[in-house]
């Protein structure tokens, strides 16, 4: 009996993830989502966000980077394909990018150096509009 209650349990508390990084809107970290989750009277512990939170990730559904202090972030994927993120320092609000440039440029780059096969990560870090304006 127990065997099937771990699933159901664990299905819910990914399912309780998803939901509040759906509605986090930017990047954001394991440890603040969670803080989230409890504000809303979720029992889901900091060990399974992190799990689901990679679990979400590897499938594509949500996208990670490392913030410049080397913090991992997650959002909620809104693209399916290859893209990079315009990412607000302060708040976390963040753009998805295509930048055929930069695709270009790695391909170019790994082609030079008798590489295949080329992957990467871009992601740009700044302030945005709204940011800027508070100060």
């Amino acid at each position: 009996m127990s065997t099937t209650t771990g699933p159901k349990r664990n299905t819910r508390q990914r399912a309780e993830v998803r939901a509040a990084l759906d509605e986090a809107g930017g990047f954001v970290s394991a440890q603040r989502l969670h803080e989230t989750l409890r504000a809303q009277g979720s029992t889901v512990g900091l060990a399974t966000v992190y799990r689901s939170l990679a679990a979400l990730a590897e499938t594509g559904e949500a996208d990670s980077l490392q913030s410049p202090e080397g913090e991992n972030l997650f959002r909620s994927c809104v693209t399916s394909h290859h893209h990079h993120h315009l990412i607000c320092r302060r708040c976390g609000a963040a753009r998805e990018l295509e930048a055929r440039v930069v695709e270009e440029w790695a391909a170019r780059v790994g082609a030079e150096h008798g590489y295949s096969e080329i992957s990467h990560v871009v992601d740009l870090f700044g302030l945005c509009p709204e940011c800027q304006a508070r100060g």
